[in-house]
């Protein structure tokens, strides 16, 4: 963390990397060396309950804002990641998809699903605060 207010992540009870950005919809997106990593948050993982199936885009599969890009499979329910940002899948996380258990205990790191090159070079994402309130909203 930055060393800010951590008031906030104990307020809503989850983890919020500052160094990331995030979707309505529970996506986190990480930005290394051209490519954006693609997972869903900490909160996503808890109301998932444990995983136990993740579906992974062939590399080479090209997408929009909006489209269903994984499919992820718990005891409780089947959900859709919807993608955040436009682009190509340039690799997939094959060790999440031997082991789904793997986004439930380390979403942010090796949890990782997708990583794309994106289409937009400034996606509209939320930050840290915003999607912390959007997290106190949904409670």
């Amino acid at each position: 963390m930055d060393g800010g207010d951590r008031s906030d992540e104990r307020s809503v009870g989850l983890d919020v990397p500052a160094e990331l950005g995030y979707s309505d919809e529970h996506v986190w997106v990480g930005q290394s060396e051209g490519l954006l990593s693609l997972g869903i948050t900490e909160y996503a993982a808890d109301h998932m309950g444990d995983l136990v199936y993740v579906d992974l885009p062939e590399v080479g599969t090209r997408f929009d804002v909006g489209d269903e890009l994984v499919q992820l499979e718990s005891s409780k329910a089947v959900q859709p990641v919807i993608a955040p940002v436009a682009g190509t899948v340039r690799h997939v996380n094959g060790e999440v998809a031997e082991d789904p258990e793997i986004v439930n205990n380390d979403p942010y790191g090796e949890g990782w699903m997708v990583k794309v090159e994106p289409e937009d070079d400034e996606p509209e994402l939320l930050d840290d605060g915003q999607y912390r309130n959007l997290l106190r909203k949904s409670k």
